[in-house]
């Protein structure tokens, strides 16, 4: 589909309306304020900022007043700030130290016999299985990586790390992606929703708390990792949900990603593998109203934890899952990231031409998949939460970067050079009027305040970062 012609006002009303079939009148309450030169790239990576955020926040203003009976607050999305945002993760500062790199030594772009690809090793686990796949030692530098990626041809060594765990993807165009069975496996919309079971039309009551939200009392439980699942949950604990994140104790993580990723947030940790694990999460589960998890398809109902059984728990549970590249095609069950899949896609290709520096990729300048996918995953699960209301039943809502990726794409690019004449933000220094100061369980964090406000309601978070499971596993 092209939408080269939209701008960000045409890009909200169609998938709203053509994506959701939500109600045309609520799009009168949206304002987006001012253009943004923002990210030096041929692609629109600011249009997408600012249309993702527009849509997660309209859609829980239509929560707010379809649960409240009342008129469309008035939604503002200025496009500047919605683009920092994009970025948040690497803008924060704690106790004056500005966030460090989350990318492993050995990853990034490496040539092979006959092109290009890019391994992802922020995760040790991936790191490690990359490295046997390359029959290297774990003490291997990344020369080694380097010698060792000459041996293979750029797809094989891609299949063999989709085959042993590891995170690899070859460089393509787009050509070459779109001949691809998962290119055409990957929607046209970016959010996929669809009713799971029915049910009469359900609204939970607002606890009489001080200061209003669209979302508060909302019970949300999330099991994820970096960074676009996170980013929905994160959105919602903004506009005022009980998101209760669990971790498991055997599964690296990021701290220094999750320290921006899990604001708004209550912390558990257990592993569903155990009983003791499973019991706990089956008894939030019962009273949640959404489940966010971000696991390869299939991989929680290998625990017991399908759709099927969950919906039979909990017969009003919103069930939301991102993944990398979609849940059709023959590649719905591989690990992927946002850079992999910018690499794969054929999007670092075309930037690199289009700059023309002589470079093999060019990466774009934030995690536009990661964020724009979290964004609409979340205005999925809040459209869910407004048919739950209207017309009763659960939903199950699927979002993917591939798809997002997809739908930048369609976009279009800026001709020539052209886009690559715009602003970027390098420093904490740089954004300092988007920023808010407060105090968590590590120190004093400096962070991009959510760039959406919604007139009348208060848009913003509550619960601060603090070490995983610090809470207990239990509803407010």
């Amino acid at each position: 589909m092209d939408r080269s012609t939209f701008g960000p006002v045409d890009s909200v009303a169609h998938v709203w309306r053509d994506n959701l079939g939500l109600p045309i009148s609520a799009l009168d309450a949206l304002e987006l304020s001012d253009e943004a030169r923002c990210y030096p790239s041929s692609f629109k990576v600011e249009h997408l900022a600012q249309c993702s955020i527009a849509l997660s926040a309209l859609s829980a203003a239509l929560f707010w007043s379809v649960r409240q009976q009342c008129a469309m607050p008035k939604v503002v999305v200025p496009a500047e700030h919605a683009c920092v945002e994009f970025k948040s993760e690497r803008l924060y500062v704690l106790n004056g130290k500005s966030a460090p790199s989350s990318w492993g030594t050995l990853g990034g772009l490496h040539k092979t016999s006959n092109g290009y690809v890019r391994m992802h090793d922020s995760f040790i686990n991936h790191r490690d299985n990359a490295l046997r796949v390359l029959g290297l030692e774990k003490s291997a530098l990344r020369e080694d990586v380097a010698i060792r990626m000459l041996q293979w041809k750029a797809v094989e060594i891609e299949d063999a790390a989709f085959r042993e765990g590891a995170v690899i993807a070859a460089l393509r165009s787009f050509e070459e992606w779109d001949t691809l069975r998962q290119a055409n496996s990957v929607a046209d919309f970016p959010i996929l929703i669809k009713s799971i079971a029915k049910g009469k039309p359900y609204v939970p009551p607002v606890p009489q708390l001080a200061g209003d939200k669209c979302l508060r009392g909302i019970r949300v439980l999330e099991m994820s990792r970096v960074i676009a699942a996170p980013v929905a949950g994160k959105t919602l604990a903004a506009h005022g949900s009980d998101v209760i994140w669990i971790t498991s104790p055997t599964l690296p993580d990021l701290p220094d990603l999750d320290l921006d990723l899990s604001r708004g947030k209550r912390t558990v940790q257990f592993d569903i593998k155990t009983r003791t694990g499973k019991a706990q999460l089956l008894d939030l589960m019962r009273t949640a109203d959404v489940f966010i998890q971000s696991y390869r398809p299939g991989s929680l109902a290998a625990h017991g934890l399908s759709t099927e059984e969950l919906i039979r728990i909990n017969p009003k549970l919103i069930i939301a899952s991102l993944n990398a590249y979609g849940p059709d095609g023959p590649w719905s069950q591989h690990r992927g990231f946002d850079s992999l899949v910018q690499t794969c896609s054929g999007i670092n290709i075309e930037d690199a031409t289009r700059y023309g520096a002589n470079e093999p990729a060019r990466v774009l300048p934030c995690q536009a998949f990661d964020h724009g996918a979290g964004y609409f995953l979340a205005t999925g699960i809040m459209a869910a939460l407004y048919k739950r209301a209207t017309e009763g039943g659960s939903y199950e809502v699927k979002v993917s970067l591939a798809g997002t990726m997809k739908y930048l794409r369609s976009l279009g690019q800026y001709g020539g050079k052209s886009g690559f004449d715009r602003r970027d933000f390098g420093s904490p220094e740089d954004v300092e009027q988007y920023l808010e100061t407060r105090q968590t369980g590590f120190g004093e964090l400096r962070a991009v305040k959510h760039s959406a406000s919604i007139e009348g309601l208060e848009v913003g978070w509550e619960e601060m970062p603090k070490p995983l499971g610090s809470d207990k596993p239990i509803w407010l």
